[in-house]
């Protein structure tokens, strides 16, 4: 026996799936639809209002401290994009089209739980194209105001993050998970967002969280949670801070091979950690993921360029 594995094919979803929900900041009801897309097309999202479609990749991200936005050059804007990636890249869906009527995914939950439902629900095709990823070849890091993510070669994908609130609810946690097929589903995908109570009124003074609300987030109060029936993990807040990174990181154009740290980061320092390894052509080299036998996992093998 040879030991070869074949390569892992690119998926999509096999039929579109609407669902309509409150923008988190916007506070606008809009519908949104995952559609099936070619292989080799990537994630793009698709503004109906205005017409115009924007590719989901770290390069097309614009500044925003509290959510992950696309833009383009007319200044159009895709806002809270990071669930739902998120679930995309938990689901392995390599190539969809979101189309939006308004300026923001839905929250609905808070969570990506709701969109890893949409999309099982939609099923999923496989497609006749290898699917790739990008392997990280030497460490890289970038750190401001006392917060630092980083990535490190390794042979899988892997994810760690601290966080410090000081708060008596929250206060230090950390967690670590090696991110294996069904992972993100079990370990990560059902944990909201969050915020300390006193925050609310700050954010909407600037503009922000105008549809936000108990259904949406996990809201603190001192060493109380709000919600109606607590917390669904014990260290939610690390988790979602997990899940929000595993959804930017997939702006990278595929899976990432490597570990992930961050500590007391956001978006803003992930998507400065991708535009970083991007511009570092020794830091990163793309792969194609070889299709384990059932109950093994994937393993990465290098990408085999066609030659004239």
């Amino acid at each position: 026996m040879s030991g070869d594995f074949a390569i892992a094919s690119q998926r999509t979803v096999r039929t579109a799936i609407t669902c309509r929900g409150v923008g988190l900041h916007c506070g606008q009801n809009v519908a949104m639809t995952i559609r099936p897309a070619a292989a080799d097309s990537g994630i793009a999202f698709r503004r109906l209002d205005v017409g115009v479609a924007i590719a989901a990749s770290w390069s097309n991200t614009a500044d925003s401290a509290l959510c992950t936005v696309l833009s383009n050059d007319d200044g159009v804007r895709i806002g809270t994009i990071e669930h739902l990636m998120a679930a995309l890249a938990g689901s392995e869906i390599d190539n969809a089209l979101i189309e939006l009527d308004g300026p923001e995914v839905p929250i609905l939950d808070g969570s990506s739980a709701p969109f890893m439902q949409m999309i099982e629900r939609a099923g999923i095709v496989v497609q006749n194209s290898p699917r790739r990823a990008i392997r990280v070849c030497k460490p890289v890091q970038v750190s401001g105001d006392g917060a630092s993510v980083a990535l490190f070669p390794d042979d899988g994908f892997s994810m760690s993050f601290e966080i410090d609130f000081d708060n008596p609810l929250i206060r230090h946690q950390s967690r670590l998970v090696v991110v294996e097929p069904g992972t993100f589903r079990t370990e990560l995908s059902r944990a909201r967002s969050f915020c300390l109570l006193d925050e609310v009124e700050r954010m909407r003074a600037a503009g922000l969280a105008r549809g936000g609300s108990l259904d949406n987030a996990v809201v603190i109060s001192g060493d109380r949670v709000l919600n109606d029936g607590g917390l669904r993990y014990a260290d939610e807040f690390v988790r979602h801070k997990l899940l929000d990174a595993f959804g930017d990181l997939y702006l990278a154009g595929g899976p990432l091979i490597g570990h992930f740290r961050g500590r007391r980061s956001g978006h803003a320092l992930t998507r400065r950690l991708l535009a970083a390894l991007f511009a570092d052509p020794q830091a990163w080299c793309q792969t194609t993921l070889a299709a384990p036998p059932i109950g093994a996992i994937a393993r990465p093998r290098p990408l085999r360029l066609a030659t004239a």
